[in-house]
C-alpha cells in the first residue's frame, strides 16, 4: 500500500498504525492526518530515531499494509 492510499483510508488505518507505534497520540494522529512526512517525523520524535530509520520504519510498515 503506498501512501496515497493510506491518505484516503486513514481513519481506517489510525488504529493499525497506533499498534505499531504505540508512543503516537490521537492527537499525533489528528495531525498526521495522512502525510507521509509528518506520519515520519512524528515518529522520529516519539521513539528518538534518526530520519531515515524512522522513514525506513515507516516504508517497512507501508509494505506489510
Amino acid at each position: 500500500m503506498n501512501m496515497d492510499q493510506i491518505k484516503g483510508d486513514w481513519k481506517q488505518l489510525q488504529g493499525k498504525v497506533k499498534a505499531q507505534w504505540g508512543k503516537l497520540t490521537d492527537d499525533d494522529m489528528t495531525t498526521v492526518e495522512g502525510k507521509r512526512d509528518e506520519l515520519a517525523g512524528r515518529i522520529q520524535e516519539r521513539y528518538g530515531l534518526a530520519k531515515e530509520q524512522a522513514e525506513k520504519e515507516l516504508d517497512d510498515f507501508c509494505k506489510t499494509l
